[in-house]
């Protein structure tokens, strides 16, 4: 028999749980149409009744009682918002278990244990969406388990968190320094008091090991991904990057070659004309390059309670759609594969050096790298106080594991002050 009325359980009532509440109120009749059911929140979970909501429910929808929602026969559809992998998986395994779809915004929780839960799904025929793990309101995970599914993937690059993004905008359209930016960032919402999942990569590594996984049909160990963070960007990089024509940004990398998979997130330093180099603010976007499409380019806000809410609602509206029909589900893991990591990543660098200024400084630091067989595209002597003087060092594409021996035998040596800073080079369609 036709089902009239779908039934869903929200777990985590904040700012995407309230987004999601409200694109399917707001838009609670032309979701009925397309779907050919009504689309109803039953009950929502909260853990603490006396918080202050950001918009008014009924009292009769909300609960603090997980079992309220994971046991009720009448839910169809339960929502994890809460974030986290406690108690969020143990919860989604237990939904699963008594026969109800899900629907995830949880990148962390997606990253780590994400194969296990959709292999879950798979195996007792329920469908799981996590369209809003990934980029907020850009539709970037169905482009690839739908548009790009038949197509290779051979290379991703994304900006895919907004704070860094922010904080990078900011530091390179007004000179500022990174703590100044920083604060502001905190102030504004956009960085949280604690920013070190945002501002040391984490948060970006985490929706990396999603997109890689689908991208290349593999099953991802998130330890795996090389993962540096931008605080140690200075307005000297900013600077002398744009004098090189370069912008840098917080860059999530993930290609195959060879049959080996290389997946990182650092500072970059892109060149100006590149399209990512122009998304500013906390826009996100992903930059696609496959075999039969070529370039695609994905853009779009990263956050925000409307738009990752809407992402949520739209993969709540599809598996209604399925329930109402009756279809099968179809496969939710699509990581069918175990590919190896790349066990030489290359790159090419840029290296600050704060050295003594003297004859013959140059040549020496030279010869060390020529030592470890690192070529260098160019040299630039930036400014000279006095006894010290700072130099920039661009290299070749080459080994990192060369590259960082020369390092570790150049910050020894006594004509170097310091390795100020170290920055990965985007060039030639390579990192």
């Amino acid at each position: 028999m036709k089902k009239d009325k779908i039934k869903i359980g929200i777990l985590g009532f904040g700012v995407v749980g309230t987004g999601t509440y409200r694109v399917l109120t707001e838009n609670f009749e032309a979701i009925k149409k397309q779907v050919g059911a009504e689309i109803v929140v039953e009950k929502i979970l909260m853990r603490d009744m006396s918080k202050k909501r950001l918009i008014d429910v009924p009292d009769r929808m909300v609960t603090t009682k997980p079992e309220d929602i994971l046991e009720n026969s009448d839910i169809d559809i339960v929502v994890e918002l809460m974030g986290g992998e406690e108690p969020a998986y143990s919860y989604i395994m237990r939904a699963l278990e008594n026969g109800k779809h899900v629907v995830t915004a949880n990148k962390e929780l997606m990253a780590k244990k994400g194969s296990s839960i959709l292999e879950k799904a798979d195996n007792n025929g329920l469908s799981f969406g996590f369209e809003a793990s990934v980029c907020g309101g850009i539709p970037i995970i169905r482009a690839f388990k739908r548009s790009l599914c038949t197509d290779k993937v051979k290379r991703i690059m994304g900006i895919v968190n907004g704070t860094t993004n922010y904080i990078l905008t900011k530091m390179t359209q007004e000179g500022s320094g990174y703590e100044d930016v920083l604060k502001e960032a905190q102030a504004k919402g956009y960085a949280e008091a604690d920013p070190t999942a945002d501002v040391e990569g984490y948060d970006a590594a985490y929706k990396m090991a999603i997109l890689s996984s689908i991208g290349f049909h593999t099953k991802l160990d998130i330890n795996m991904i090389r993962r540096e963070g931008i605080s140690g960007v200075s307005k000297s990089d900013i600077l002398y990057g744009k004098d090189l024509g370069w912008t840098i940004k917080l860059l999530g990398i993930a290609q195959e070659i060879d049959g080996k998979l290389e997946v990182a997130v650092s500072p970059v330093m892109l060149p100006a004309e590149h399209p990512l180099a122009s998304v500013n603010g906390v826009n996100n976007a992903v930059f696609v390059n496959s075999e039969a499409v070529g370039e695609l380019m994905f853009y779009g806000p990263g956050a925000g309670q409307m738009a990752t809410g809407n992402s949520v609602a739209s993969d709540i509206m599809e598996i209604a759609r399925q329930i109402v029909l009756d279809n099968k589900t179809l496969p939710n893991c699509s990581c069918f594969d175990v590919k190896a990591f790349a066990e030489e990543p290359e790159s090419s660098f840029y290296l600050r050096l704060d050295v003594i200024n003297r004859p013959g400084v140059l040549a020496k630091i030279a010869g060390v790298f020529g030592n470890y067989g690192v070529s260098l595209e160019s040299v630039l002597q930036k400014k000279t106080e006095g006894e010290r003087a700072e130099i920039v060092w661009i290299t070749s594409k080459v080994k990192e594991s060369s590259f960082k021996k020369a390092i570790e035998f150049i910050k020894y040596m006594d004509v170097v002050n310091e390795v100020s800073s170290i920055i990965r080079v985007e060039a030639n369609g390579h990192c």
